[in-house]
C-alpha cells in the first residue's frame, strides 16, 4: 500500500468536485474517523458516492432530500466488506469535518484527513473494516510523520455536541492496539 500523488494505491478512485486546497499542503496532522450510512441505518450501495459527488437523488428515499444539497466531501470511505474509496488526494481539503476544533486549533479540514467508516454509531464495524483502516492508518502516518496516534480522534471528538461518530460501536481500543 502506497500513496502516490495524494492517492492511496489500493482505493477505487472516485474524484469529487466537494474539496479546495489546503492553505498549508504541507501541514497534514491529523486523522478524523467518521461514520456514514445512507440512508441512515442502511448500507451498500452507490448512496455515499452519489452524495460526495453531489448527485444524490432526493426522490430515492425522504432523507436524502433533506440533504441533497450539501456540499460534503471525506478522503477515504471503508465499506462494510473493507473495500476502500478515495474522492478527495490527500493533499487537498475534503469537506469532512465542518465547525471543529483540535488542541484550540479550528478548521480541522485544513490540516486533516478524514476517513469514513460505512456504519452507524451503534452497529459494530466488521473486521474487514478494521483491518483496511489499520493498513490506511500506517500509511498515512508513514507518509505524514505529523499524525501520531495523539493526533488521530473521533469526528465527536472535535466536534463534541455537534457530532457523535464514529460513535460507542468504535473498538478504539483494538484499532489502537493495532497500530503500536
Amino acid at each position: 500500500m502506497q500513496i502516490n500523488d495524494g492517492w492511496l494505491d489500493c482505493a477505487d478512485q472516485s474524484p469529487c468536485d466537494h474539496f479546495d486546497s489546503r492553505p498549508d499542503t504541507y501541514d497534514i496532522s491529523l486523522l478524523v474517523i467518521h461514520n456514514i450510512s445512507l440512508p441512515p441505518g442502511m448500507f451498500g450501495g452507490s448512496h455515499i458516492q452519489d452524495f460526495f459527488a453531489g448527485q444524490l437523488d432526493p426522490q430515492a428515499h425522504p432523507f436524502f432530500q433533506q440533504i441533497c444539497a450539501m456540499r460534503v466531501s471525506s478522503h477515504l470511505l471503508i465499506r462494510r466488506d473493507g473495500n476502500i474509496v478515495q474522492f478527495v488526494p490527500f493533499h487537498q481539503r475534503a469537506w469532512h469535518a465542518g465547525l471543529s476544533s483540535f488542541q484550540g486549533r479550528s478548521c480541522c479540514n485544513d490540516y486533516s484527513i478524514g476517513i469514513e467508516m460505512e456504519g452507524t454509531d451503534e452497529v459494530a464495524y466488521t473486521n474487514e473494516q478494521y483491518q483496511a483502516l489499520i493498513k490506511v492508518t500506517k500509511c498515512i502516518m508513514a507518509t505524514y510523520p505529523a499524525i501520531t496516534l495523539a493526533n488521530i480522534v473521533g469526528h465527536n471528538d472535535i466536534a463534541p455536541g455537534r457530532k457523535t461518530d464514529p460513535g460507542h460501536a468504535f473498538d478504539w481500543c483494538y484499532y489502537r492496539q493495532r497500530l503500536n
